[in-house]
């Protein structure tokens, strides 16, 4: 469904426009309680914003550990497909979580990709077809106090490498 409602929408807007209000509209996205709330053009800068409200609060009063991570889950994997285009197969594979300070406040994370960072799994991919990167976030207050550290480990193939691999593994199975 959002597949399918993207490459409608792109007909009319950018797509940094679409991811943005994508993610906020979307009741998957919303239920976190984050907002997305800058998208750089080029997709290569995401920010969210999270605030304390009594659907994220837990049991001392702070932002519950699970909204945060689920604020972050989908974030990467998604704005890296947006990226790489239709040639690649990308999926969340795991994340750690470090729990730093208890979040009072609003906080914020940023999701970056450099050019060379792109390129890179580009070229890896090309070599290896199939590769494991591991991106390192946080989530920040205000004054910058980091409140917790996510390191998302993402699987990164070439589609048509993949697709050969699900069909070997389907007639093993």
């Amino acid at each position: 469904m959002y597949k399918v409602a993207t490459r409608f929408l792109e007909r009319f807007f950018k797509p940094a426009t679409i991811y943005k209000y994508g993610f906020n509209w979307s009741p998957m996205y919303r239920r976190t309680t984050a907002k997305v709330i800058e998208v750089s053009n080029d997709l290569y800068k995401v920010v969210i914003m999270m605030k304390p409200n009594w659907k994220n609060r837990n049991f001392v009063g702070t932002i519950f550990g699970g909204s945060m991570l689920s604020a972050t889950d989908p974030i990467y994997m998604i704005q890296l497909m947006q990226i790489l285009g239709e040639d690649y197969v990308v999926w969340d594979k795991s994340v750690e979580a470090c729990y730093k300070k208890p979040a009072k406040s609003k906080i914020y994370g940023e999701f970056m990709f450099s050019e060379q960072e792109i390129e890179t799994i580009k070229q890896q991919v090309l070599n290896k077809n199939e590769i494991d990167i591991v991106k390192t976030m946080s989530l920040v207050d205000a004054k910058q106090n980091i409140i917790a550290t996510f390191n998302k480990t993402l699987y990164i193939a070439d589609k048509r490498f993949y697709k050969k691999k699900l069909k070997q593994r389907q007639a093993n199975t």
